[in-house]
């Protein structure tokens, strides 16, 4: 489970997340929508101990991510799929991530072929297309068998194959008890795919509802969140995103 509890995170005068508050729940895809600059990778960085909160709280599964006794096996994430050495291949990648959790071979070979790496298992990362490369980081998120997933646009540059490869994916998960928090711009696949929609807009809440409620408002899910964010407006600066 991930726990945001009034989080706000401000870079010098500016405020990239404003109290926002959300839970996303074990045996749930929630999908977590904004606009560009709305705060949403700024939370997951948060969630993941890449940034530091200026106040409020996040935490999965009870614990703050710095608190966790083996991250990989708690929560696999994938927040930029190029954060890859150009030079390794997606092998050697994998097992040096593999090995910092005395996490075995066999389980390396297992990811590699669950996210259909096999063909290129042994190229260098740097020669990969963008699809590929998500593949990879989606492996590099599977490796642990965490409990939790944080997915922050795993089907772009995806084929159509690719992409309801991740559609079944991210159900089977949650089918299983985990929690999963996916972040896209690709309203239909979320309608698809996810149980609960989060859509935040200039850092603050602006809603959290099942798809269909959100939906039902105004007939589809992509009207519902043009509606919500219409006022909102991109933003960047120190990182807020």
């Amino acid at each position: 489970m991930i726990e945001v509890e009034a989080l706000t995170k401000r870079y010098g005068s500016t405020t990239a997340v404003d109290g926002l508050t959300f839970t996303a729940r074990p045996g749930t895809v929630t999908g977590f929508l904004g606009p560009n600059g709305a705060g949403k990778s700024t939370t997951m960085r948060v969630v993941v101990g890449l940034e530091r909160p200026t106040s409020g709280a996040t935490r999965v599964d009870g614990r703050r991510y710095a608190d966790l006794p083996a991250p990989l096996h708690a929560v696999g994430v994938m927040l930029d799929a190029r954060s890859v050495h150009p030079g390794r291949t997606a092998y050697k990648h994998l097992l040096a991530m593999a090995q910092t959790h005395g996490i075995g071979k066999a389980r390396v070979r297992e990811v590699i072929a669950q996210t259909g790496l096999e063909p290129a298992a042994h190229r260098r990362a740097g020669t990969f297309s963008l699809g590929m490369g998500q593949r990879l980081g989606i492996a590099g998120a599977l490796l642990g068998d965490p409990q939790t997933l944080i997915l922050d646009e795993p089907v772009n540059g995806l084929d159509p194959d690719g992409v309801l490869w991740v559609r079944r994916l991210v159900r089977e998960l949650a089918a299983e008890g985990r929690t999963v928090l996916l972040s896209s711009h690709l309203m239909h696949e979320l309608a698809l795919c996810a149980d609960r929609v989060v859509v935040i807009g200039r850092g603050r809440l602006l809603a959290d509802a099942t798809v269909s409620d959100l939906a039902g408002e105004s007939g589809t899910l992509e009207e519902a969140y043009l509606r919500l964010t219409s006022d909102s407006v991109e933003y960047t600066a120190g990182g807020a995103r």
